[in-house]
């Protein structure tokens, strides 16, 4: 069995890390490339920048952001946010990105993600989608969860494979920040229906939520922030526990 990644996400906005609820609510957490450092120190599998106003404000993801985060990592970095066009990605790449994470604009124009594919490899490029429970679907919304796509979330999934894209980020708006959990049946439905690797994110409170995504969500890497942010566990901590119950890690 492959181990699971574990993956720390930093929301960024003006420069700095946030974190709120159900994508809303924001309040610091910190200095970008501290927290980076830190978490490079810990061990960490991957960091994740998330520009999360770039789209809205119809801006590039900050590329002085990107370069200061990527000089502390010796570990794989996506970035999203802003990445828009083939140019977009470029100018994230060319500062430290290792992929880029693409969502408002995948929905708007799905070929974008065989252009990023063809031009820099699946391993580069991360559909995000970030989905709500609809009674027994999931619905994808764009532009930071405020509008929704009018899409399926497994059937979006399957399209991006289609497309070329080689991971999907996975976000639960409804469990954003809540630590109540990750979506489990959300996870599981779009990580059967694809072979690409599926990041569970939204909802990580504690240890054993980290243990359902990897058994009952079936995810091939869990994100988390404000657990990391905040030191309520440590990285160490997270995967000792999780090879305790079988789960094999990157130590």
């Amino acid at each position: 069995m492959l181990s699971k990644r574990i993956i720390a996400c930093l929301d960024v906005r003006d420069g700095q890390v946030v974190k709120g609820v159900n994508f809303g609510g924001l309040r610091s957490a910190g200095d970008p490339a501290e927290l980076a450092r830190r978490y490079n120190v810990e061990g960490i599998d991957e960091l994740v920048i998330l520009d999360i106003t770039a789209t809205l404000e119809r801006r590039r993801a900050m590329a002085e952001t990107i370069h200061a985060v990527a000089r502390e990592l010796f570990i794989p970095l996506a970035v999203g946010g802003g990445i828009r066009t083939e140019e977009d990605a470029a100018a994230a790449i060319e500062a430290g990105a290792d992929k880029v994470s693409l969502n408002t604009a995948a929905l708007s124009n799905p070929a974008v993600i065989t252009t990023l594919a063809s031009r820099y490899g699946s391993q580069a490029v991360v559909v995000a989608i970030d989905a709500k429970r609809q009674g027994e679907r999931f619905a994808v919304f764009a532009r930071s969860g405020r509008a929704a796509a009018n899409r399926d979330a497994v059937e979006w999934a399957r399209e991006a494979e289609a497309r070329g894209a080689g991971e999907i980020l996975l976000t639960s708006i409804d469990r954003d920040g809540t630590k109540a959990g990750f979506e489990c049946d959300l996870t599981a439905a779009v990580s059967t229906a694809v072979s690409i690797p599926v990041i569970a994110s939204g909802g990580a409170g504690g240890l054993g939520d980290f243990v359902d995504v990897f058994t009952r969500g079936a995810a091939d890497a869990a994100l988390a922030a404000s657990i990391f942010h905040y030191a309520e566990t440590s990285v160490h901590a997270l995967k000792q526990h999780l090879r305790n119950h079988g789960i094999p890690v990157r130590l």
